[in-house]
């Protein structure tokens, strides 16, 4: 009885929800602080000449690096769940991660001249979000009680919220620091706000009710041998690889870029082969929805791949053809990146409830065109305000204007992705199929770094324009074959 009555008091300190709640939320706001804040100074810094204290990298090179992170970031997000479901636990998994993190953007920080301790940086953190992500939001379900939809709804929406305020301070504050070529301040932002996070997430550690504790699966001894000998001939086969390709002398930053990419995009490809191929006693309605699954996923990687070239291309454009102020006060371009987050806040409520209005008049189909659509608009409004950037600098409220039209397409299909995910995942890939929706922001991320190459043999407005085609035509495909993919969901008849 004193039990319940502790519990009551506990909830009642959060309206409600179970005081775990607030540790997760913090976590997550400082990981996506350090994340974000990374992300929007890291092409700058890139690009930057050695005298400026940077890497002095092409602007295309550049791009397809930054682009390639974040592809790695959303790939080993399948690896880090299975991690924590069979070895670690998704709470320890997100100590060790967050502390991978943090040691990624000390390495980053540390002012030595010279790529090595940066590319070191950059891979660590690649390797502790991997492990982090995927599992603080499992944790977040742990949580509640299996029949406590509502408050669990309520509680990702609370989680959701500190993922867009990390995400809107980050860029303002690390750019600020890292002005006039003090990156290592702007790194070690990163840094501080990863230690924070870390901080409070042991301290709090008492409120998370054993969620996330004990592997959902663990190994026995046989398999964790199993795995380990796999693990260990995987990584040491990957590491004579490279070391081969580096003494023949012809591995360069850009190719590696390059076979990365390639890389990307071919785990979604013979991830599907083996789901399709395979027997795994899949039903001929599940082979259908899967078969349908494809088109939706090809649909957000093309989405992805123009959405995600904010922190570069976009950046970009920011600094060299836009005035550089709000409300008449000066601001840094990386400061744009706020913008997005920003917007999402405001119109996340506004979506939720119109896609409850429109109910199933509306499929996942008709939405995901809509984004694409959208996302297609943004660029084409991209190509005319690069057109008149070309007689001079333009207003920053042209960028402001093109996030907030890719704010809508993104609401129309990040959030309905996932539930289609579930939807119309196979019985015997539930638990691993919203990983695989992970991986269309891989393969965009990736494929979108790589686009800026075209901006070699083209102008800006065309660059913008051809990508926004891209998306429009797309878009306008998917309209086409929505009755039918309709048919191959289960939604209507043939």
């Amino acid at each position: 009885m004193s039990h319940e009555v502790g519990t009551q008091v506990e909830e009642r300190r959060v309206f409600g929800h179970p005081r775990g709640i607030v540790t997760l939320f913090l976590t997550e706001m400082w990981e996506r602080f350090s994340f974000y804040g990374l992300r929007a100074i890291l092409y700058f810094f890139l690009i930057a000449t050695a005298a400026g204290g940077g890497l002095g990298l092409s602007k295309p090179t550049a791009t397809a690096v930054v682009g390639v992170y974040g592809a790695l970031v959303y790939l080993l997000a399948l690896p880090g769940g299975w991690i924590a479901d069979r070895l670690l636990g998704a709470r320890r998994a997100v100590l060790i991660g967050g502390t991978v993190i943090m040691i990624g953007h000390i390495s980053m920080a540390i002012p030595i001249r010279g790529p090595g301790l940066i590319w070191l940086g950059l891979a660590l953190i690649v390797v502790g979000t991997g492990l982090l992500k995927p599992n603080i939001s499992t944790m977040v379900g742990g949580l509640y009680p299996e029949y406590d939809n509502a408050r669990r709804d309520a509680g990702f929406s609370i989680f959701y919220l500190g993922i867009n305020l990390g995400a809107f301070a980050a860029p303002y504050v690390v750019s600020n620091l890292a002005k006039d070529g003090r990156w290592h301040l702007g790194f070690g932002a990163a840094a501080v706000g990863m230690a924070l996070g870390l901080a409070q997430y042991i301290a709090g550690g008492r409120h998370l009710r054993g969620a996330g504790e004990t592997p959902g699966h663990r190994l026995t001894p046989e398999e964790r041998r199993h795995f380990g000998l796999i693990a260990a001939i995987g990584l040491g086969g990957a590491a004579v690889a490279i070391a081969l390709w580096a003494l023949s002398g012809t591995l360069t930053v850009d190719r590696f870029t390059v076979a990365l990419t390639v890389l990307t995009v071919l785990v979604p490809v013979g991830y599907f082969a083996y789901i399709l191929l395979g027997s795994h006693n899949l039903t001929s309605e599940e082979r259908s929805k899967m078969k349908a699954y494809i088109w939706l996923f090809v649909a957000a990687a093309i989405f992805w791949m123009i959405y995600d070239l904010a922190p570069t291309v976009l950046n970009e454009f920011a600094a060299s053809k836009t005035d550089l102020k709000l409300f008449g006060h000066p601001i840094t371009a990386a400061t744009t990146q706020s913008f997005n987050p920003l917007l999402i806040m405001i119109f996340v409520p506004i979506f939720a409830a119109l896609w409850v209005k429109l109910g199933a008049r509306v499929g996942a189909a008709q939405k995901f065109a809509f984004g694409l659509f959208m996302i297609g608009v943004s660029f084409v409004v991209m190509a005319l305000a690069a057109r008149l950037a070309e007689t001079g600098r333009i207003s920053v409220w042209w960028l402001f204007l093109v996030y907030l039209i890719q704010v809508f397409g993104e609401l129309s299909l990040s959030p309905v992705g996932l539930s289609v995910t579930v939807e119309l995942a196979p019985h015997a890939f539930k638990s691993q199929m919203l990983g695989v929706w992970f991986l269309s922001f891989a393969v965009g991320d990736a494929i979108g770094g790589q686009t800026a190459r075209l901006l070699r043999y083209m102008s800006q407005p065309a660059y913008f324009l051809t990508l926004a085609v891209i998306a429009i035509a797309a878009s306008g495909v998917l309209l086409a074959f929505a009755h039918r993919l309709r048919v191959l969901m289960g939604e209507e008849r043939p």
